[in-house]
């Protein structure tokens, strides 16, 4: 296959897949929650109507009103001004540890697919051992290492979600690697490196992409049940997980308090599911 033909079949496919996630109006309605939750995220300091650390002990823990449309906190900190915030952190942790959990994973799997032998063995072997500790258990194990924090945070969960990801590509390269261009490349001269990243990594992207999708909302809740454990992030940041901690005293009493960082975990959630079920039909080659 010439390269042009390559490029061409390379373009035709991305815009299938686009057709076909298009048809899919539930994937469409998460895709639109999805960069609604990204735009509150990025614009939190101009959506928010009061500064989320700011502390009124004289209004503390109100009832839904006309001024605190959520109410207030125990130390009478706006929740909806928390909430917005913590959309931002929340966001954060989950597309930064599935970044970092991509390239390793990538680097792994296709190292892995690619070279075969002992360092497939050695690197399947380390993905087995990744994938038999169960994750919240290792996160926690590694958080207590690391203390909490935000940029501890990135790195435990993307240092411990590329396991999947890597075994993903792995099996994507060894299919790949027996491809008529790569031989192609490989009698034309063409180093190990070039192929992997000029040749597998753009067919490997729609893999990476349904991964990270699917694995955003495993991160966000792996983050709040660290931050409702106090492990995660620490006060005064806002988080929806530490929220739901800190209502645990007022649960009977001001059930608001902890329904409303719930809802918002459960519609993120759910959306960046219902998102990664349609892109990974959308992006199935059978279908195309």
């Amino acid at each position: 296959m010439s390269k042009q033909k390559e490029e061409q079949a390379y373009q035709s496919y991305w815009s299938l897949s686009w057709k076909l996630l298009r048809k899919n109006r539930m994937a469409m309605f998460c895709l639109i929650v999805v960069i609604l939750l990204v735009l509150i995220a990025i614009f939190a300091p101009f959506l928010a109507p009061y500064d989320p650390d700011i502390q009124n002990l004289s209004i503390k823990l109100q009832t839904p009103n006309a001024e605190h449309l959520f109410g207030t906190d125990e130390f009478g900190r706006d929740i909806l001004s928390r909430i917005i915030y913590g959309c931002r952190v929340s966001l954060s942790i989950g597309i930064i540890s599935q970044i970092i959990a991509s390239v390793i994973g990538y680097v792994m799997g296709v190292c892995a697919g690619y070279f075969g032998g002992k360092v497939d063995a050695v690197i399947s072997f380390v993905i087995q051992v990744f994938s038999s500790f169960p994750f919240l258990l290792f996160a926690m194990a590694v958080m207590f290492i690391l203390g909490p924090g935000l940029i501890n945070l990135y790195i435990a969960l993307g240092l411990l979600a590329w396991a999947s990801t890597a075994r993903l590509i792995r099996g994507d390269v060894m299919k790949l690697k027996k491809s008529e261009y790569i031989d192609a490349c490989k009698i034309s001269g063409g180093s190990n490196f070039r192929i992997i990243m000029k040749h597998l990594l753009p067919n490997c992207l729609s893999t990476m992409i349904v991964t990270v999708t699917l694995g955003i909302p495993s991160a966000i809740m792996s983050e709040a049940s660290l931050s409702f454990l106090g492990l995660g992030v620490q006060p005064p940041m806002s988080s929806w997980g530490a929220m739901i901690n800190a209502a645990q005293p007022y649960i009977r009493s001001h059930i608001y308090y902890s329904i409303i960082p719930g809802i918002a975990i459960i519609i993120t959630v759910l959306a960046f599911n219902m998102l990664g079920d349609g892109l990974r039909d959308a992006l199935d080659p059978k279908l195309h």
